[in-house]
């Protein structure tokens, strides 16, 4: 696998917004922007992958559960403030990396409590002749086993991070489905192309 990735400045401690296709897309960001990430609270549980998780600072969140979301947002908004990358996969779930599905707007919110950039990234994988793939794309029913098996069938998998120009936030003027939704758009025109 190669990573291919957009080289504009990205600010420190912005809220990296990305598409979510793989296993791989923690990686692949990391890779490109080390940041901490907000992942569902299960994953921490998950051998080696959950204390590797747990090493890089990241935050787990309870779904469904409004006291925690408080304290989860509390927490990324700390580490924004002290200019650390977070990253967020706002659709909540993976697609087959063809498409874009709607975002969680209360994601957002700590980066407009913080006044912090929303930095959106569109994350692609790419064959080498740059046709679409879907190798990496762990969706639907396709098992860890069944997405490394994909992966390692092909020759060579091009991961593609392009980056929108940051979406600045204000405590007092933003409005977080605004900003979702100019973060997916964004998203969305970058992966097709």
């Amino acid at each position: 696998m190669r990573l291919v990735a957009d080289e504009p400045f990205v600010g420190p401690g912005s809220l990296l917004v990305a598409n979510h296709v793989s296993w791989l897309d923690v990686f692949v960001i990391n890779t490109a922007f080390p940041a901490a990430f907000v992942s569902k609270a299960e994953v921490r549980d998950w051998p080696l992958v959950g204390w590797l998780a747990a090493r890089n600072e990241t935050v787990f969140l309870r779904r469904g559960s409004r006291g925690h979301a408080r304290i989860v947002n509390a927490e990324i908004g700390a580490l924004l403030e002290r200019g650390r990358h977070v990253a967020v996969f706002p659709e909540g779930t993976t697609t087959d990396g063809s498409h874009v599905q709607g975002f969680h707007a209360a994601l957002l919110q700590p980066a407009i409590a913080a006044g912090s950039p929303i930095q959106p990234l569109a994350i692609s994988y790419r064959l080498p002749d740059g046709r679409y793939t879907r190798a990496a794309a762990y969706d639907g029913d396709v098992s860890l086993l069944e997405s490394m098996q994909s992966i390692i069938a092909e020759a060579e998998i091009i991961a593609r991070v392009r980056v929108a120009p940051p979406l600045q936030t204000c405590a007092q003027t933003s409005d977080r489905k605004t900003l979702a939704r100019e973060a997916r758009e964004a998203i969305a025109a970058r992966i097709i192309d």
